[in-house]
């Protein structure tokens, strides 16, 4: 596995392949059952406090994990996840009566309509060179995420059927994480369960997005229909869309279930060139009905 101290996307581009195949893989909530408990005691938690959500906490909560976790959105860069909670959070009928004021958090808009990179090193960066005010909470409110994950998400271990895959398809295959993960936490987490050396590259949210990590890392270097994506959100499908690649979908709150199926018939059809189609297109409509655009409320 290649693991750089200098996170950057020049690592996928250098990446050359050593097998046929190419599977990308997400991490958090797809390959590691963490999901609810980063969202639920990190996340939120520090969503509330840090912009002040503390008088609409009940609405705060359920719209924080909406977001991140029940809705199509799951999985997504958590920038963009954050402007979502404040939108979905102000056009909420209680807040709106309260008279509440949600953050508007406009330098945080303003900064991702210009930035690729949404991470905590490019954001760093840009509130060093700027001051902005807002900005700064927003990196404060991420660094302590990423604090608290590495003291609260402790001993979460993969789904079962996840090393046995690795094992398997990394004889066919060249193998990656893919995710918006910070690096340092997944490089961590992988390393800890021993599962590190079955994946060539852990790339996290340095790298890009994800769909520039799969066009970096396999763009023009695979055959047709010889990349596979595998992920448990609708941007995990959406990134392998946009690179070209097949999508095996981690359905939520069923993904023992369906690691073992693509144990047992997925994978075997990807490397047999018969995975594309009709098999796909059943998998996919299944995942997207798990998770909706618009909340219940």
């Amino acid at each position: 596995m290649t693991i750089l101290s200098q996170h950057s996307p020049q690592t996928l581009i250098d990446f050359h392949p050593s097998k046929p195949f190419f599977i990308g893989i997400d991490s958090d909530g797809c390959v590691f059952d963490s999901m609810e408990l980063k969202q639920k005691e990190c996340f939120t938690h520090n969503t509330v406090r840090f912009f002040t959500l503390q008088p609409v906490y009940p609405d705060a909560r359920a719209t924080s994990e909406f977001v991140n976790l029940y809705s199509k959105w799951r999985g997504a860069n958590r920038f963009p996840s954050l402007i979502r909670v404040m939108d979905f959070l102000a056009a909420r009928p209680e807040i709106k009566k309260l008279g509440f004021e949600v953050p508007r958090l406009e330098s945080l808009r303003k900064w991702m309509a210009s930035e690729t990179k949404l991470g905590n090193p490019a954001l760093k960066a840009h509130v060093e060179k700027t001051g902005d005010p807002e900005l700064k909470r927003v990196l404060e409110w991420s660094l302590e995420i990423n604090r608290d994950i590495e003291k609260i998400a402790v001993g979460v271990g993969p789904f079962a059927p996840v090393m046995d895959f690795l094992k398997t398809a990394g004889k066919s295959a060249d193998l990656i994480v893919v995710s918006q993960t910070p690096a340092e936490a997944l490089e961590r987490e992988w390393r800890d369960n021993g599962m590190d050396g079955y994946v060539r590259i852990i790339a996290g949210q340095e790298y890009g997005t994800k769909t520039e990590q799969l066009n970096f890392a396999a763009g023009g270097k695979y055959d047709d229909n010889h990349m596979l994506m595998i992920g448990d959100a609708l941007g995990d499908l959406k990134a392998a869309r946009e690179a070209g690649t097949l999508f095996f979908p981690i359905n939520p709150g069923a993904e023992e279930e369906s690691w073992e199926n693509l144990l047992d018939e997925g994978l075997g059809r990807f490397l047999a060139g018969t995975f594309a189609g009709d098999y796909e297109t059943a998998l996919i409509k299944k995942f997207e009905s798990l998770l909706p655009e618009k909340p219940s409320w």
